[in-house]
């Protein structure tokens, strides 16, 4: 690269777009707003031929209003896209309205790209241009597997996080993820977190605090959005790949379940119209499709990404269409908890996946989903206690689940998760209260980007339950992410955690791998 910037400086760095100076990308301009890209650009939805690439206007990010200091007219932001960084070859530009009913955000869908090939981007509105970004289209389906690590279809290092309360601590894991430059990254869920200052407290204390009341109203989720959209490590981990998106709970409020609020002393058209406010904030924030607008009070949000023949990513929504939490919610014994006609899905997704199971030739089939798959006993003893949020509380769901795959004949079903704030890893049986049963599948587990403060080196309370449950074949207390290179042969799965993020810049380690093998399910530690 000419000028002696690499492409950590313009990208990780958050070193605005390179070549300015290009015909129309000029800064000299007296401008009629103030430094509009303040939270900053992203991509996401890959397709073997196209992208959507997003931003949004915000020179106030925290106005009260949730409009970000925007005026109500509409404003027009131009975008381009380019096979270089410095953006001299500029393969696609256009321009699209950002208007106030939608905060300002844009939504680009780019097609007719080449498949699997790296592209840069960036927007411009009244003289003023954004950071560049870096983005990639999937390998087209049918192109064959081969092994030579090129990122064309026969290997892809894909990246998944979950859990970042801005209030518990600094984004650095973010930024450490960035460093990874990956193909793709999965968010799995609490994106953003809905509390006001000082309610969800560490005991040691907060190192930086929610701007504005808890989210209840349109306004306050854009305000909450853009605050989170504001902090320059998760700027450089959207501006260096595509990602995608799913929510669990904290996106519109701790433990929500289809139209039942956490608060059950709360009228549900009451919690249906917070719902739907947080639902057109996601989307606005979120490099979305338009396919995923909000509708009637309702997002579409599950749905399929392919990789090529390698990998198909089945993006599930886990709060949208779930039954209330059985006996009250919490961790305890509940024996509703198995009852058949429970579903965490809803029966048309469940419908969805066991068909795409049926018709996937892929690889590897990836589920990318919020809360824990395996079945986790709570209970040292001889008692036993789950956590009824996850899939445990809707174990019959789960078992068809998993004999949809068997009876699909998937070749490698994979299980990424969230929201537990902290790193696990699992083999899934034929029956849990066998160790000898079959292994069928594989759960990783990556831990929160801050939630639940620095960590610590152990926690007796998990590592007793631990013989009691074989099937767990790790755990890790500390703060990162889950860092994966899939390949034909095997998927390799690295637990990076950082040390701290109380304070900023820590660095990143990997604190387990595992490498499942094409063919055989289950964890064989590296």
């Amino acid at each position: 690269m000419s000028g002696g910037i690499s492409r950590r400086d313009a990208l990780v760095g958050g070193v605005a777009a390179l070549g300015l100076l290009a015909a129309g990308c000029g800064r000299t301009k007296k401008t009629a707003l103030a430094e509009p890209f303040t939270l900053g650009v992203a991509s996401g939805e890959p397709t073997s031929d196209g992208v959507v690439l997003w931003t949004r206007l915000a020179p106030q990010p925290l106005a009260e209003d949730g409009l970000g200091g925007m005026p109500g007219r509409v404003v027009a932001v131009e975008w381009e896209l380019a096979e270089d960084e410095q953006f001299r070859k500029v393969l696609r530009r256009g321009s699209v309205d950002a208007a106030a009913e939608s905060a300002h955000s844009v939504h680009v869908e780019v097609e007719g790209l080449s498949s699997g090939a790296e592209y840069f981007y960036r927007f411009r509105a009244e003289g003023q241009v954004s950071p560049a970004g870096r983005t990639r289209t999937a390998p087209a389906r049918g192109t064959g597997l081969p092994d030579n690590g090129s990122g064309t279809g026969g290997e892809m290092t894909m990246c998944f996080v979950s859990c970042s309360q801005y209030e518990h601590g600094y984004f650095t894991a973010y930024r450490r993820l960035a460093e990874e430059h990956p193909d793709l990254v999965l968010h799995l869920g609490d994106y953003i977190y809905e509390y006001q200052a000082g309610v969800y407290t560490l005991p040691e204390g907060n190192p930086r605090g929610h701007a504005g009341p808890e989210t209840e109203t349109l306004a306050n989720y854009r305000q909450r959005h853009a605050q989170y959209k504001t902090d320059a490590d998760l700027q450089a981990a959207h501006a260096i790949a595509p990602w995608a998106v799913v929510w669990d709970d904290h996106e519109v409020d701790n433990n929500w379940a289809n139209l039942v609020y956490e608060k059950p002393e709360i009228p549900q058209p009451e919690f249906a119209r917070r719902r739907a406010a947080a639902f057109q904030a996601y989307y606005e924030n979120m490099p979305l499709r338009k396919s995923s607008m909000p509708n009637d009070g309702a997002l579409q949000l599950y749905r399929r990404l392919h990789w090529g023949d390698l990998a198909t990513f089945h993006m599930l929504d886990t709060r949208q269409y779930r039954d209330d939490q059985a006996c009250g919610d919490g961790l305890k014994s509940c024996p509703a908890r198995t009852d058949g006609a429970r579903s965490i899905t809803g029966a048309e997704q469940e419908r969805w996946l066991l068909d795409g199971f049926r018709e996937s030739r892929a690889r590897w089939d990836v589920l990318g989903q919020q809360v824990f798959f395996a079945q986790l006993d709570l209970d040292p003893g001889a008692g036993e206690k789950n956590n009824l949020d996850a899939w445990d509380g809707y174990a019959a769901n789960r078992d068809r689940v998993v004999q949809g795959w068997v009876d699909a004949k998937v070749r490698n079903p994979v299980v990424l998760t969230g929201d537990v704030h902290a790193a696990w890893a699992a083999d899934i049986k034929q029956r849990w209260d066998d160790p000898g049963s079959a292994t069928l599948g594989t759960e990783l587990v990556a831990t929160s980007i801050t939630s639940g403060g620095d960590g610590t080196e152990s926690r007796p309370d998990v590592e007793a339950v631990l013989p009691g449950n074989p099937h767990i074949r790790f755990f890790n207390n500390r703060r990162g992410y889950v860092r994966t290179r899939i390949s034909p042969r095997e998927v390799r799965a690295d637990f990076r955690a950082v040390p701290y993020v109380s304070r900023e810049g820590a660095p990143v380690e990997t604190r387990a791998s595992f490498v499942i093998e094409d063919g055989r399910p289950g964890l064989n530690p590296v």
